[in-house]
This record gives structure tokens, sequence and C-alpha cells, in this order.
């Protein structure tokens, strides 16, 4: 067993593309969900709007990247209003099934045959898109050590992601520990005593909802970008449960919660996998036990065993404080 190869495989997925993405997915739902109280169950469809607008306008339109950028945040505002406009009025239950249909909506459009030519159909869109993004890449060699290793275009990725990550948790940090964030918590707790207090709590829930996605479709972006390639089918239900696995993971309503718990989710998955696959392969583990096939499957169960423990031991989360996950269903 290559002890050294698994924690190399370990280390460098724990830093690397998808633990960015996966941490901007959660800050974007710790706004909904952590400070506001609002249960998006679509975050998905706001990755994919991200996705797709940085793709689409570069490869089908011949735009600037710069400029698909805003188109995507553009994109992901328009998204908000629409899913929030007739929803946000109501019960916290219906923009969960609002949000988590609207984000298949989203999926099954860019699938659909009507828009194979501009959206790839259900093959998606692959093609240099991010070229602008990697013609400043100072690191053309990437990086190899005993404990990570990054080709060049995924080592720009990556110090260019968490460089984003940071300053979006900084801004976070800075908007929750204001009067306003005060008030997205009041809204959380009892929004009926905010708005006896004279605050409009439709327009506050609006601004979450519209912050929160942009920072989903910002995840999208790095997704995007860092593939080369946009599939419709990676932006299932199953990314917005895992964004919330991050989340509860570290802990709701914590600035950097969504941080931790996105390295300590992919430290596990990847950790888990290798010595499973390492233990296979070396007969460690006998073939009537697992198979190499099933080291994918097993992964995931042992994954969920693991989340099932911490809720029942530690629901808040790492970090996190129970009170921070009561939820009002009139909310």
């Amino acid at each position: 067993m290559d002890i050294l190869f698994i924690i190399q495989q370990t280390l460098s997925a724990t830093l690397g593309v998808n633990a960015i993405i996966f941490a901007l997915a959660a800050i974007g739902l710790n706004m909904h969900f952590g400070y506001t109280g609002l249960l998006n169950f679509g975050q998905a469809g706001f990755l994919a709007i991200g996705a797709y607008s940085v793709a689409v306008p570069v490869i089908t339109f011949g735009l600037s990247l710069w400029l698909a950028l805003l188109i995507g945040i553009f994109n992901s505002i328009l998204f908000a209003l629409l899913l929030g406009i007739p929803t946000l009025r109501l019960r916290a239950d219906y923009l969960a099934i609002v949000t988590i249909a609207a984000a298949e909506i989203v999926r099954q459009i860019a699938r659909s045959a009507t828009f194979n030519d501009s959206l790839g159909g259900s093959d998606g869109i692959t093609g240099k898109f991010g070229k602008e993004f990697f013609d400043l890449n100072p690191f053309k060699q990437g990086l190899t050590t005993p404990i990570l290793r990054f080709n060049g275009n995924d080592l720009w990725v990556v110090i260019t992601g968490w460089v984003l990550v940071a300053l979006i948790t900084f801004v976070m940090w800075i908007m929750v520990n204001s009067p306003w964030g005060r008030v997205m918590r009041a809204i959380r707790e009892d929004e009926d005593a905010v708005r006896s207090l004279g605050k409009n709590v439709y327009l506050y829930k609006m601004q979450s909802l519209i912050i929160g996605g942009v920072i989903g479709s910002i995840a999208g972006f790095v997704y995007a970008l860092s593939r080369q390639s946009v599939q419709p089918d990676n932006y299932g239900t199953a990314l917005t449960f895992f964004a919330y696995t991050v989340l509860i993971l570290g802990g709701a309503a914590r600035v950097f919660a969504p941080i931790v718990g996105a390295m300590i989710f992919w430290f596990l998955i990847v950790f888990i996998e290798q010595v499973l696959r390492a233990g296979v392969t070396s007969n460690v583990i006998p073939d009537w036990l697992i198979g190499v096939n099933q080291v994918g499957q097993i992964r995931f169960m042992l994954m969920g065993l693991g989340l099932m423990l911490l809720m029942i031991f530690r629901p808040q989360g790492i970090f996190g404080d129970k009170k921070e996950l009561a939820l009002d269903a009139k909310a």
C-alpha cells in the first residue's frame, strides 16, 4: 500500500478544484439557509446558470470571457428574481419545492435537443472557452511534490479559486456582522417580529436569495473553467445536497464553516476511496468482501454512515450552534 501516494491524492483533493467549487456553493447556501432561513434546494441551478453563461457566449457567440462572466452574474440575478418573486411571501417549504423544480427545469432545458446547437444537448459544451483566463497563467509547469500534485492549469485555477473564496468570505463576514446581517438573523428566527418593526422582510429575503445565488453562479464559473466543458447532468440535485452536506458538516451560520466543511468532505471522500482501492489491489482487503468496481459506492456508504453519526452526536456540525438549525416552517 503506497501511503505517500494516498497522502498526495488526499491532500491534493482537499485543496483542489472540487473543494473550491463546493466551498463557494455552500457559502451561497449559508447565506440562504444559515443566515436567512431560506430553504433553497436548487443551488445546482445557479451553478448551471453560471457554467452555461461562461461557455455559451464564448463558444456560440464569440464573446469575450470577461463579458461572459458579467452575463453570468446578470443571469443568476434574473434567475433569483424569477424564483423569489412568486415564493418569498409564502412559507419556506414552497421555496424549497420551487427551487428544486427550477433547478431540474434548467438542467432539462440544457439537455433538450431543441437547443442542441447553442447548449450542446446531453453532450454539453466542450471547448477552449477559458483561453483568456489560462493565458494569464504564470504557473505553466504546475506543481509536483511528495504531498501535492497539480498540473499547470489546475494550479492556476486552485490559486485564483482560493483567492476568490477568501475575498467572498471576507465580504460575507462584513455583511453578516453589519446591521443588515443582524436583520437577516432576526428574519430567520422570527420574521413576524421583524415585520412588526417596520422592516421589509420580503425585500431582505430577496437580497439574500440574490447574493447566495450569485455566489453559487461563481461556483459554476469555476466548475466550467476548471474542466473546459459543461455537461448538464453534472448539475443534478445531488450537487445541491452535497453542498448542504458541506455546510452542515462545517456548521450553518458560521462564516468559515463552508470552507472547512468542503475541505473535510473531500479529504474524507478521497482518503476513503484511496485506502479502499489500495487495500483491494494489494490484497489486504479480500476480493470476496470488496471488489475494485465497488470502491466508489462503498466510499459514499461509509461517508453516509459518518454523517449519520455526526447528526446523532453533533447535529449543529463541527463549528455550529444547535439554535442555528432551528427553522420555523412558516418563515
